[in-house]
């Protein structure tokens, strides 16, 4: 595995650089960097990480016949793949979905997944991950981060936990093929999805350019259920009604 680990102490994006060389590079390639200066994520915000403090990486995915329909399963192996690490240092993770990763009430990890399709089928996809680690102070404007060192009160080697983390999503990675795996996936995925099956407050967001973070609407009290084929998220809401929305369709409420 160390040989498919490529680490930058400076790049603009692993996932941007991954992503423009993946032709001539292996499934499971990893691109990771001490520092990103343009780091990326969800619905176009700017990841921000301190040098050297954090796991900031990219990983190369090109699954054999896997149908364009099917994608999210990339996410699940993702986000499942954190969450056992995160429970192999004491924590209890859930997957905010569709992919962030909380501790308690309080955000750890973040990933952006980009998929090239070809033929009705995925022909490669590059996974952005970052995953907090030794940063213990944030920026006073983020709502609700944390990290591995604040949530234990230790310290820790990056480069070694690099590899510990990646068996973990190669480990779910390598059984991608089983359709009793991919079935397991789905449960596993629900089962650990944030504040499913209680009553919050959510936020019915306009059709706009601007990204989700940045938008105001229609705040409704809603229950999650689950999530439905196309991987989106289903909520029932306090009349009894159930809505399904994309992720640029509706904000959690924290």
């Amino acid at each position: 595995m160390a040989d498919s680990i490529h680490w930058f102490d400076t790049v603009d994006s692993t996932n941007t650089r991954l992503m423009a060389e993946r032709d001539s590079l292996p499934d499971r390639t990893v691109y990771a960097a001490l520092y990103q200066t343009a780091g990326r994520g969800q619905k176009g915000n700017r990841w921000e990480s301190r040098a050297g403090e954090n796991l900031t990486f990219s990983i190369l995915f090109k699954p054999e016949a896997l149908p364009a329909a099917d994608q999210f399963i990339l996410s699940q192996i993702v986000a499942l793949g954190l969450t056992d690490y995160l429970a192999e240092k004491g924590l209890a993770a859930t997957i905010k979905w569709p992919n962030d990763i909380y501790t308690g009430d309080r955000k750890i990890c973040g990933t952006l997944i980009e998929p090239v399709l070809a033929e009705g089928r995925v022909s490669a996809a590059v996974a952005g991950i970052g995953l907090n680690i030794n940063q213990v102070q944030f920026d006073p404007t983020l709502p609700n981060p944390t990290s591995l060192a604040c949530e234990t009160g230790r310290q820790f080697d990056i480069r070694e936990e690099l590899p510990v983390l990646l068996g973990h999503i190669f480990g779910r990675y390598d059984r991608i093929s089983s359709p009793y795996a991919r079935n397991g996936y789905d449960a596993q995925y629900l089962e650990k999805l944030y504040r499913r099956g209680a009553w919050h407050t959510f936020e019915e967001l306009p059709a706009s350019d601007v990204p989700a973070e940045h938008r105001t609407g229609l705040r409704v009290k809603a229950r999650i259920l689950g999530i439905d084929p196309k991987a989106r998220l289903m909520l029932e809401h306090a009349d009894g009604t159930i809505r399904v929305y994309g992720s640029k369709e509706i904000k959690y409420v924290l």
